[in-house]
């Protein structure tokens, strides 16, 4: 396996600017996942690292070997497709050896390797089978044997995913990394799907129009997120989002919400300075299941709906024509439209400048 190494990438496609100069380290074996928005630039990043794109500026390595003007087929890359892109006509097994047999491999080689990963993924009952007669989640198999046979330095996975239902999904998730782990490859996978990035990654890449906002394990960037961008972004549900500005007594006032702050925990800015204000589900508390937080702001919101999960439900308050989500774990029962109390609690609360939108968390205490 082999790292990937970016210096200022810029990709120009006529007089826009896409990738707007990234640097990034893709360590050998890693697990990467790039995730943001539709049109961020994670496709287009993926596809110049594949050899699909070429690079405008900057320079670009895989391993100690300088990519920029290397054909695809040179790259030492696999890459799995959102369609799956199999031959219809061929079978499992003509499918996973077609990348081997036109590029000279002798038959008995094709017929041990695809044998090997067919015994890996499951699929040795399917060989003789055409995609049209396998499942969506076979199918992806089928398309991730063939990217292995090759035993390339890179594998790059482009939204895989997305075709599956929500069960096959998270099983093939749970494959893939478990794949991962078992070869010790070095994996850069693209999805729009930020809990797809939480579960899967080593090291998640947040992109933004074109530029890197954060760069972290999933737990970092979950729990100190460097923008309000990524704190939006990352976590399921969102982050709920105030506004507000500090006051003199290190309270954040937004409104009839006065959220008191750990002074020790964030940079705090001058009295009257505009904040952003960001709350986790799980970090807005019903007053009457629970201890009171330390920094405690309370306040009242009818119940607009409740989504069942299991041992936990998410409540949907309508705060001020806001939609705030509070995670409750084994919830009493209660009735829609039904005025609740709620605590905030301030020692969790995420701030965020309101001009430049980065986080005011303290270095020390992410």
């Amino acid at each position: 396996m082999a790292s990937v190494t970016l210096r200022n990438i810029i990709k120009v496609f006529g007089d826009h600017v896409a990738i707007k100069g990234i640097d990034l380290d893709v360590e050998d074996s890693s697990f990467v996942v790039f995730v943001g928005p539709s049109g961020c630039g994670k496709s287009t990043m993926l596809r110049m690292i594949a050899g699909l794109e070429t690079i405008s500026y900057g320079e670009m390595k895989i391993g100690d070997k300088v990519v920029n003007d290397l054909p695809s087929r040179d790259r030492g890359i696999s890459m799995v497709f959102q369609s799956y892109a199999l031959f219809p006509h061929m079978s499992v097994k003509d499918n996973l050896g077609f990348g081997m047999k036109i590029n000279g491999v002798a038959k008995a080689e094709i017929d041990n390797r695809a044998q090997a990963v067919a015994d890996m993924l499951g699929l040795d009952p399917y060989l003789d089978r055409r995609p049209s007669q396998l499942s969506g989640g076979q199918r992806q198999r089928v398309a991730i044997g063939r990217a292995m046979v090759r035993d390339p330095d890179v594998f790059l996975f482009d939204e895989p995913l997305s075709n599956l239902d929500a069960k096959l999904r998270n099983q093939t998730r749970i494959e893939i990394k478990k794949l991962q782990q078992q070869l010790g490859a070095t994996i850069i996978f693209v999805t729009h799907d930020q809990v797809e990035a939480m579960t899967l990654a080593d090291k998640i890449v947040v992109l933004n129009e074109g530029r890197i906002e954060q760069v972290g394990t999933p737990m970092e960037l979950y729990e100190s997120p460097a923008s309000r961008f990524v704190g939006g972004f990352i976590g399921e549900p969102s982050m709920t989002q105030l506004e507000g500005v500090m006051t003199d007594d290190g309270i954040v006032d937004c409104g009839e919400i006065r959220i008191p702050v750990p002074p020790q925990r964030f940079d705090l800015p001058a009295v009257g300075a505009p904040v952003t204000v960001g709350i986790r589900s799980e970090d807005i508390l019903p007053v009457d299941q629970g201890e009171k937080p330390e920094f405690a702001a309370e306040f009242e919101a009818p119940l607009d709906f409740v989504e069942m999960l299991g041992n936990e439900s998410l409540l949907f308050l309508n705060y001020q024509d806001r939609v705030l989500v509070s995670r409750v774990q084994r919830p009493k029962p209660m009735e829609i439209g039904q005025t609740l109390r709620f605590w905030i609690d301030g020692a969790r609360i995420h701030l965020f400048d309101g001009e430049t939108e980065l986080s005011l968390l303290r270095k020390n205490d992410t």
